[in-house]
């Protein structure tokens, strides 16, 4: 019988299909220092997990050196499966599992605590997430954010309306130098906590300045919370004034993404990818319409890149 206070161990397997988990001592005190705690989540066959996370306080660094809450598809602690690496005291956003598995780690160092963390699990069937909409995925590191001053991330197009109003048509399809409207908003973007997209394919073909499909090789890190995604181009179905070498096939497109979290991408993925341009070249603002591209979406783009981009009635 282990003391509380003294409770150098703690995690464990999980297999009920909903629970919580926390960091010992909670909410009492802080959690311990110098304690590695391992749970490990199984969902029931056919089923996935949802992560979701409630109050979080742990020990803030920016890389999350010290200590730090890893996240890992499947049982292991594999680096090439792990969701995110968090620490600070902004929540996640919740994680959905690949798989019926979820390996969550908790470890901290021998010198500053804080007051932990609680998280709840619950298993969920893949055709009920999958009806809510792709779900927000982790950032590979969160560190502390910042508040973000009082400028609007808004670009100068709001890919949330079905139809642009009369007084501004979209950009017209495939010119070489188009006068784009939109920027990136010049300072800090405000990501949001939770990422939302709106619309569907066919409402935000019309409102984003170009649409592709393609795989994503790299994402490197900077400035602030946004990375550059290095995307291998598969098919072009709007280009606007994207300049792109022909074939388009396999072209190499550098993207900014102001808020790696929104829209989150990963390594060796392939995308839908909607978004907007501006002097500084293409870019991916935190509402894009981005989605992991299936096959059977090909015709749906083929068709809509057919259709001329005007303003039109839509009931």
């Amino acid at each position: 019988h282990l003391d509380h206070h003294n409770q150098q161990f703690c995690g464990g397997r999980l297999e009920k299909p909903q629970g919580t988990i926390k960091t010992p001592n909670w909410p009492e005190s802080d959690y311990p220092a110098g304690i590695s705690c391992s749970w490990h989540i199984i969902a029931p066959l056919g089923k996935v997990i949802e992560l979701t996370w409630g109050k979080f306080d742990v020990e803030a660094d920016t890389y999350c050196r010290y200590d730090y809450v890893s996240v890992f598809q499947g049982g292991q602690s594999d680096d090439a499966r792990r969701v995110g690496r968090f620490c600070g005291d902004t929540s996640p956003v919740p994680i959905i599992s690949e798989g019926r598995e979820l390996l969550v780690q908790f470890v901290s160092d021998l010198s500053v605590t804080a007051d932990g963390f609680a998280a709840t699990y619950a298993a969920r069937d893949p055709e009920e997430l999958a009806e809510r909409g792709p779900s927000p995925v982790a950032p590979p590191l969160l560190p502390p954010v910042p508040k973000p001053g009082t400028s609007k991330g808004k670009g100068g197009k709001d890919p949330g309306k079905a139809k642009p109003p009369p007084t501004a048509p979209a950009p017209p399809p495939l010119s070489p130098e188009g006068q784009l409207t939109s920027t990136v908003p010049t300072g800090p973007i405000a990501c949001p906590k939770t990422c939302r997209r709106t619309g569907t394919l066919q409402s935000n073909f019309c409102a984003s300045d170009f649409v592709l499909t393609g795989t994503v090789k790299a994402v490197t890190r900077g400035p602030g919370e946004g990375v550059t995604a290095t995307v291998a181009v598969v098919t072009v179905y709007q280009a606007g004034a994207l300049a792109l070498p022909q074939p388009h096939k396999g072209a190499s497109l550098r993207l900014a993404v102001p808020c790696r979290q929104c829209p989150q991408l990963k390594k060796g993925a392939s995308y839908i990818l909607m978004g907007q341009l501006d002097t500084g070249g293409p870019w991916l603002p935190p509402e894009s319409f981005v989605v992991q591209f299936r096959p059977p979406q090909h015709q749906v783009l083929t068709n809509l890149s057919k259709r001329s981009c005007l303003p039109r009635p839509q009931g």
